[in-house]
């Protein structure tokens, strides 16, 4: 479309633009023409993020925006691509779209935009269920992300939302676990409807609890997300869950049972979510007795954890792999010396039994004290 056309083609979108964005359309064209590309730009974004603008995105992009592309902001002009995106027919479409808005970009100067343009067209191809092709995207925007000292947070919420996505596809749950974590501290979560709050929770749980390599779940269990669990009764259980895996309670985990067998995900991890609760158990076992007191026999460790004796050694030894304990074996007297727990986060009555704990041993060190006062009088004097 020739320049002279552009007021032409404004005034046609402003007439079949709902009646509130119409004064914004109106002022598209005095700020095109004065060359105001920052404040078109800020009021392009404006008119794409309202919902009623929908089906005039792509048109504007298109038709419009292009016009002036290398003229602006090249991370809000991928911003924009992303929203008149939303328009495409089908996957397809957005992908040859997106790719095309990738080589756009794709200049030195414009690095972070390419990045950004190359998650988005890695998210389509999840969409198309190409894994392997938006696993390439994902680890070419990593080096080059890797090479920045600093960029804006999009930039970095969208590659961890797009990594937690394909990790989640590929049902490796530690991964998804890791980064649907880091893409929830990148954004602020009321930007997330309640559906997508409880969406990603309910996710984030399950991925918890059955990752062969997530056993302690501080991180999620403090962050804010987890609230969302407790707007539904039938999500509650969850999080329940959550809490009883990281006190090592055998006892809510067997009334938790159910759910577990109801689930189709964590049913079919049921025999090794059995074994992490009887390691959170053992990890518990050992957190509730003071250091000078962390010589257990497998017979006290098998009365803790309900585990058979003849599986004791095998437990402590996973527990020893895992990092979550460090100690030795004694094979011959049966008896697991432990000198260090993995640190977790303490729910009320953990700290209480902590805080018992220092009291004991604020009374031992007075009592040491005032034995050395009455035996040592005569040296005191001397």
């Amino acid at each position: 479309m020739n320049v002279d056309t552009i007021p032409d083609f404004l005034a046609e979108q402003r007439d079949e633009a709902p009646e509130e964005l119409q004064p914004l359309v109106l002022e598209f064209e005095t700020l095109w023409e004065r060359k105001l590309w920052h404040q078109l730009t800020n009021q392009l974004i404006e008119f794409f993020n309202h919902p009623g603008s929908a089906p005039q995105r792509l048109q504007f992009y298109k038709v419009f925006v292009l016009k002036f592309a290398d003229k602006i902001n090249q991370l809000k002009l991928v911003d924009l691509a992303l929203k008149a995106a939303t328009q495409c027919r089908d996957n397809q479409e957005r992908l040859s779209f997106m790719e095309a808005v990738a080589k756009k970009v794709d200049h030195e100067d414009s690095q972070d935009a390419l990045v950004f343009a190359t998650i988005a067209v890695a998210r389509v191809k999840l969409d198309l269920e190409d894994l392997d092709g938006a696993h390439k995207d994902l680890d070419r925007a990593e080096r080059v992300l890797d090479g920045f000292d600093s960029v804006e947070t999009i930039v970095h919420a969208a590659f961890y939302g797009a990594n937690a996505d394909y990790y989640q596809a590929k049902m490796d749950f530690g991964s998804y676990y890791r980064n649907a974590l880091l893409y929830l501290a990148c954004i602020d979560i009321k930007s997330l409807s309640p559906t997508e709050q409880r969406n990603r929770a309910y996710d984030l749980s399950v991925a918890a609890l059955v990752s062969t390599s997530i056993y302690n779940f501080g991180e999620l269990l403090l962050h804010p997300i987890l609230k969302a669990l407790s707007q539904r009764e039938e999500d509650r259980w969850l999080a329940e869950l959550l809490f009883a895996f990281n006190r090592g309670d055998l006892a809510a985990y067997d009334m938790l049972a159910g759910n577990i067998n109801s689930h189709p995900l964590l049913a079919k991890h049921s025999r090794q979510l059995r074994e992490k609760i009887y390691l959170a158990a053992l990890t518990e076992a050992v957190v509730r007795r003071p250091p000078h007191d962390r010589a257990m026999t497998f017979d006290t460790i098998a009365a803790e954890t309900k585990v058979r004796p003849d599986e004791i050694e095998h437990l402590i030894m996973k527990a020893l792999s895992l990092g979550l304990l460090r100690g030795t074996i004694d094979q011959v007297d049966e008896v697991a010396h432990i000198n260090w727990v993995q640190p977790k986060v303490l729910d009320m009555k953990q700290i209480e039994n902590m805080r018992q704990r220092l009291l004991d041993w604020d009374s031992s060190v007075n009592q040491l004290g005032n034995w050395i006062e009455q035996v040592g009088q005569d040296v005191w004097a001397a």
